[in-house]
């Protein structure tokens, strides 16, 4: 190589070097940025949190011991508590099983009424915004102090008992929409199992709850569906497909990643409500004599098979979640 070329390449390379460390500084001041912006978050986690969460640890492998004249003691058992609220504890493990049933009821129902709702409400009517508003208000009525009333009402949990008000009567018709017979009787011709009439009951019946808890994922969905571009639904339609088609050659995978967030919401929002079963003997357990180690042991026992469920439906979804290459 000549002098002249060499001087080339050098000059080359010193022009080259500045547009790097450009491009360098500037995934430097968007990292800055995310973390300025998650900072009163992250500020928050390891001065309030974190501090609960190491003590909650510690309490779960210890015992409280009362001292004399005032104050206590901890006195480190092991596994002893984890031990005592699995097997030792029949109501705890009745309740959890109890729970995670439920939670594999209301994921599959929440998810497909929500999106039923936001095909819905993704096609031109009138009053598309207000039947959106109408959908989303349960979410908003849900917080607060309106969650408080709602907890102290007396009508509904009435409706969600299997007894009278003040008779103490049984009265199944006041606590069932439909029974397992009438959906039996209207999928008679279509050679359906018991199984499935079963869950379309029970999801009929606690389509109250299903509705306060779709309100979120119904927007998610809702944003998901109109990021899809009509041309590709024109082009479907000049090929002639069907709408059913389309829906589930296109609809469906474009709006697959959206699956997998909401999937992954509602078992966080079901594992942090208030009506969440588990939770609620966690409580109770909590407020007895010596049952504050206890039931530590019991809050992380659902707190780690919970994250192995969501590692488990995150692994399970991701497999069949289609991501959008877009050209840059």
């Amino acid at each position: 190589m000549t002098n002249e070329a060499k001087l080339k390449t050098t000059v080359s390379a010193n022009k080259a070097a500045p547009k790097k460390r450009k491009i360098a500084s500037l995934d430097r001041r968007k990292a800055r940025a995310g973390w300025f912006f998650v900072l009163p978050f992250v500020i928050g986690f390891v001065l309030v949190y974190l501090p609960m969460v190491y003590d909650s640890i510690v309490m779960s492998f210890n015992t409280v011991n009362i001292v004399q004249g005032g104050g206590y003691e901890l006195e480190f058992v092991g596994w002893k508590n984890y031990h005592d609220a699995l097997f030792d504890d029949p109501n705890f493990f009745r309740t959890l099983t109890s729970g995670l049933t439920q939670l594999a009821f209301d994921i599959p129902a929440i998810l497909i009424f929500s999106l039923f709702m936001a095909v819905l409400l993704n096609q031109k009517m009138v009053g598309r915004a207000a039947f959106r508003a109408i959908f989303f208000l349960p979410v908003v009525l849900a917080t607060g102090i309106m969650e408080g009333i709602e907890a102290q009402n007396t009508l509904s949990d009435y409706m969600g008992s299997t007894e009278g008000i003040e008779t103490g009567e049984e009265s199944s018709a006041a606590s069932e929409i439909v029974s397992a017979m009438d959906i039996q009787r209207l999928f008679s011709g279509m050679k359906v199992g018991q199984g499935i009439v079963t869950y379309v009951a029970n999801a009929v019946n606690n389509i109250f709850n299903i509705v306060n808890r779709s309100g979120v994922q119904m927007l998610i969905f809702l944003a998901a569906l109109q990021s899809i571009s009509p041309a590709i639904y024109e082009s479907c339609r000049i090929d002639g497909a069907t709408s059913w088609e389309t829906f589930w050659k296109i609809t469906l995978p474009m709006i697959s990643p959206m699956i997998l967030v909401n999937g992954v919401y509602t078992i966080i929002d079901s594992f942090t409500t208030d009506s969440n079963q588990v939770m609620k003997y966690v409580a109770e357990v909590y407020g007895d004599a010596d049952g504050q180690t206890l039931s530590s042991a019991m809050a992380w026992i659902y707190f780690l098979i919970i994250i192995v469920i969501v590692a488990i439906i995150g692994g399970i979804f991701s497999a069949y979640v289609f991501y959008q290459k877009k050209d840059m």
